[in-house]
């Protein structure tokens, strides 16, 4: 018994420890579009689109802002697919478990890192469908890592708060790209390995994660993967029970505990709780995609088009990028910290949940507005501070949205929720496009006045963890009738 429990103990071991690598390295690295754009560019891709103008003092200068907006309508169609298609992989997800998910994103993956490595100046319109399918990819790994945190209750919201930041922080691959690339080498040749490394996924997809999911709250030697024999049919069968009990963090799992059904998924739907988290991710979601697709050609406008600086200050925010695998679990400890206090006389486990996250929600909020601010200020040496909040304020947001999710719905939802609330939110990310065809345009390449609008609006996701905390405070008081009633009488 005891070996078969060492067993089990390092086999969830090497799942969380290679899932920690595998969003590290692969899963978001189209947001580090901005070290893409750089070697892009340098290899001459939409290069056509660039033409000679008269400067002041009849001097000529380079007009490029063709090429931009090529490159930010690629950025803009690769995050909407990777938010939008989060809907259909999270009923893919729900539907057909783990193996048929991840089975597909190593297709997806394996296919972009393909044609990228195929495309040239010549066919620079490849990457209007490479770079989307990289972000489906990424996105499937990534849901079906999460998971993993049903291996660890006490870690719980840690450990997706982790593989969120770790998510993020895959966006520096393509800095790593960039700095070989200078180094001499190819574009072509860095995306050939990174499609060889499909080996890798699918070695993982068969030894170290479940045919279906890991069910949440854990059954006793729950076990996994090609060699858990007879075990698996356990598992299975606690997995396609989950959704029939309540609160599954208020009970343990015992055969003696009585089933209470769930909430539905229209119930979900329709709570205030997703659409104030729907309210609160779009509008943060907006603000960074539009940072992320335009800094090239903002730090071109605050440098002078000076190549050197503009490609020391996209080092810099790749650097960066790589700290939101360290800030990430800062969220998840949060949540899990306030879980762990004592609870009030009738309080339940879920409650307690949601009482913990309105911290977070905040916190998230608030970093959201200050780096807006920042990046609202044309003040080049001001960009290292905004690039420190983004990274920050971004790992807080993507933990957080599957952290809440996580303990406000039932389990059995979580992959259509997750999906349909990032769909959803892609939707109003669209908005990007015209706010940078509005700079490029009738603002003349200022993008104060867009800036200023963003920061307002970015005081809107405050709303969330207010109804949160007051719906906590509403459940305290009927508590303390009840008790005060029963005392009574």
């Amino acid at each position: 018994m005891q070996v078969l429990e060492n067993k089990l103990s390092v086999r969830r071991c090497l799942t969380f420890v290679t899932g920690l690598v595998e969003c590290l390295c692969f899963a978001g690295v189209v947001f580090g579009w901005a070290s893409l754009v750089f070697v892009l560019k340098e290899d001459g891709y939409f290069s056509s689109l660039c033409f000679n103008t008269t400067g002041v003092n009849d001097t000529q200068k380079l007009d490029c802002s063709a090429q931009d907006e090529q490159f930010s309508l690629i950025f803009t169609i690769t995050s909407f697919i990777n938010n939008f298609f989060a809907l259909p992989n999270g009923f893919l997800f729900d539907h057909f478990g783990t193996t048929v998910a991840r089975l597909l994103a190593i297709f997806l993956y394996t296919t972009g890192s393909l044609m990228v490595a195929l495309s040239s100046p010549a066919l620079s319109f490849l990457l209007f469908l490479a770079l989307p399918l990289l972000a489906i990819g990424g996105i499937l790994f990534l849901i079906t890592n999460m998971q993993i945190g049903n291996l660890f209750d006490s870690r719980r919201s840690t450990i997706i708060n982790l593989y969120n930041g770790a998510f993020d922080s895959s966006s520096a691959l393509f800095l790593i790209i960039k700095l070989l690339h200078e180094s001499g080498v190819s574009l072509r040749t860095s995306f050939l390995f990174l499609s060889a490394c499909s080996v890798v996924h699918i070695l993982r997809t068969f030894f170290l994660l479940p045919r279906t999911f890991i069910p949440h709250p854990l059954p006793d030697r729950y076990a996994y993967g090609v060699s858990c024999g007879p075990l698996e049919t356990m598992s299975s069968e606690v997995t396609a029970n989950s959704c029939a009990l309540t609160g599954a963090e208020d009970t343990p799992f015992t055969k003696d505990v009585p089933l209470k059904q769930e909430k539905t998924f229209r119930e979900c739907l329709l709570s205030r709780f997703f659409v104030g988290h729907l309210l609160w991710l779009s509008v943060m979601q907006l603000r960074h995609f539009l940072f992320i697709g335009t800094l090239n050609p903002m730090l071109l406008r605050l440098t002078d088009g000076d190549s050197s600086l503009v490609s020391q200050y996209t080092n810099a925010f790749a650097f960066t990028q790589l700290c939101a695998v360290l800030c990430a679990p800062w969220n998840g400890l949060i949540m899990d910290r306030h879980r762990g206090k004592p609870r009030a006389a009738g309080e339940t486990v879920h409650e307690a949940d949601l009482r913990a996250s309105v911290l977070s929600l905040f916190l998230t909020a608030l970093q959201c507005v200050l780096f807006s601010l920042c990046a609202s200020i044309p003040s080049l040496p001001l960009q290292y501070l905004t690039f420190i909040l983004q990274v920050l304020n971004r790992s807080f947001l993507y933990g957080g949205i599957a952290a809440f999710i996580s303990v406000a719905f039932p389990s059995c939802h979580f992959g259509k929720l997750y999906g349909l609330g990032t769909s959803l939110a892609a939707l109003f990310c669209l908005l990007q496009y015209p706010c940078f065809a509005l700079v490029n345009g009738a603002l003349g390449g200022d993008p104060l006045y867009v800036n200023i609008s963003l920061t307002l609006l970015s005081l809107l996701p405050f709303v969330h963890p207010l109804s949160v905390y007051l719906h906590c405070r509403k459940l305290a008081s009927l508590r303390d009738k009840r008790e005060t009633t029963a005392f009574s009488s």
